[in-house]
């Protein structure tokens, strides 16, 4: 037996011997990792992080006391230089269309050239094959009677009783993409939260049926339980019966929300949104048009807004992994705070992006889109929207930080979040239900449009609009974070 214990203290010195071979027993951590440098994002500004005077710099003209003064802190990120134009989120709607059309033809031609099979160790031995689209074959889309792909993608064009002048145009009332993302709020609460299991179709059976949960009144079919959502016990209790109370989740698919949305805006938004005014050019030409390509994508929901940012995520994050690089932070809609902070521009105190308390410069040029005059839309140089980069840029080299669009941002509207935020990157954020009252489906815009008065053009102004509703005068830009310190220098050891 003591020799069989010699042997085994043998094993373990050599075994911890070459774990740390070079290393003299030392802590220097694990090596082989590579050095970080933050990539540069086309079409994306570096914001460094910084502290500044959140609210409003100016008098507040109709007294709606939701923007008091509060110092705040925002981490460093990256934001884009202009709005998204509809170039831009017309990549989206094409991905999303030939996607949809490369599954069609996988099915109905066969697989060999739209999709690619995926081999891995473990896969190869069960004989099973995983597959991708394959983006490297293109699709023909004319209308001829021996072209193959057009017959078969027929069913994503609109039906013969839908056309107007027979012409052969895709309905894009199919355009839904399917994405994920993870409630983070959720899974980062602790105890043993209440919650539900309900299926669409359960819910569409009773939709009037309702339990008390918690959090408020749920929709819950009669014929399901509510189960108790446990934490996991991931610690280990000692001979002295003492615990060490690691915890973690017990299910955590329950954290992964699976969304279906139509990714097409709502071209006709030029016609709802304003009575007695004649915008029909604007609802026919706007989205597709060339002529429009580099103006601001109007018409979008918030969660349409947040759909493409997941899409340009996995979009960067994709190819990153092909080439072997570590994925990014995530695109999104930037928070209240941030919002704010890059269109001051370093200028803590200016109640407008360029400066000083004039919307003119000094030789009485109006410096954004907006409704100067009594209605005089053409003052400005404008109309209606003007070009993404039209106008000075702020000192941040931000275009349009003021006018042109409303910008969403991913803040909840409450008009007294100043009281309650924190001072560290402050946000408020709330995942509204379908059966919650409107007030409660409110997000933050910001930076005034091309049909507000100058009031909101101010960079402490607040304002909102409601999450499922889509404007013709409401765009977004979107943000990520930088990974790192993120100061004046973000390339600096660390800065």
């Amino acid at each position: 037996m003591k020799k069989l214990l010699y042997l085994f203290s043998i094993s373990l010195m050599i075994f911890a011997s070459s774990c740390t071979s070079g290393m003299r027993g030392e802590l220097v951590g694990v090596t082989g990792r590579r050095a970080w440098f933050h990539p540069d994002l086309f079409g994306m500004l570096y914001i460094p992080a910084g502290g500044f005077t959140m609210g409003q710099s100016d008098e507040d003209v109709p007294f709606a006391q939701n923007t008091r003064a509060k110092t705040v802190s925002v981490q460093a990120f990256y934001m884009d230089i202009t709005e998204i134009s509809n170039n831009e989120y017309r990549q989206f709607v094409y991905w999303v269309r030939d996607s949809l059309a490369r599954r069609i033809l996988a099915e109905e031609v066969g697989p060999e050239d739209w999709l690619i099979p995926v081999l891995d160790d473990e896969l190869q031995e069960k004989d099973e094959e995983d597959w991708i689209l394959n983006w490297g074959t293109r699709i023909d889309w004319r209308k001829t009677e021996d072209n193959e792909d057009f017959i078969s993608l027929a069913q994503m064009f609109l039906g013969e009783s839908d056309r107007f002048y027979d012409r052969m145009e895709i309905d894009t009332r199919k355009l839904m993409f399917t994405y994920q993302w993870i409630d983070l709020q959720e899974a980062a609460r602790k105890g043993r939260p209440l919650i539900k299991k309900i299926s669409n179709e359960a819910a569409e059976d009773d939709p009037d049926h309702r339990v008390e949960m918690t959090n408020g009144f749920m929709p819950f079919p009669q014929d399901e339980t509510v189960q108790q959502g446990r934490d996991l016990n991931l610690g280990h209790r000692n001979s002295k019966g003492q615990n060490n109370a690691i915890r973690g989740h017990e299910d955590r698919s329950r954290f992964i929300i699976e969304e279906v949305i139509n990714v097409y805006p709502d071209t006709l938004c030029w016609i709802h949104d304003f009575t007695y005014s004649f915008n029909e050019p604007m609802t026919k030409s706007y989205f597709w048009h060339p002529a429009y390509d580099n103006y601001p994508v109007v018409g979008v929901t918030w969660q349409q807004a947040n759909a493409f940012n997941v899409w340009r995520t996995q979009l960067l994050n994709t190819w990153r992994s092909a080439n072997w690089d570590s994925y990014v932070n995530d695109f999104r809609l930037p928070t209240e705070a941030e919002w704010e902070y890059a269109a001051r521009g370093g200028l803590d105190l200016s109640p407008y992006p360029w400066g000083g308390p004039y919307i003119r410069n000094s030789r009485g040029c109006f410096l954004g889109n907006f409704k100067p005059m009594r209605g005089r839309y053409m003052e400005d140089g404008g109309f209606h929207t003007v070009e993404v980069n039209a106008y000075h840029p702020n000192d941040y080299g931000l275009y349009c930080m003021a006018g042109n669009v409303s910008e969403w941002c991913s803040t909840a509207y409450d008009e007294s979040v100043y009281e309650f935020s924190h001072d560290l990157n402050p946000q408020y954020t709330y995942h509204a239900l379908d059966h919650d009252p409107p007030s409660m489906k409110r997000k933050v815009i910001r930076g005034g449009s091309w049909k507000d008065i100058g009031y909101y053009l101010q960079t402490g102004t607040r304002t909102f609009e409601y999450q499922d509703s889509a404007k013709s005068y409401v765009g977004y830009r979107s943000v990520m974070t930088h990974l790192g310190r993120g100061g004046p220098n973000k390339d600096a050891g660390g800065m």
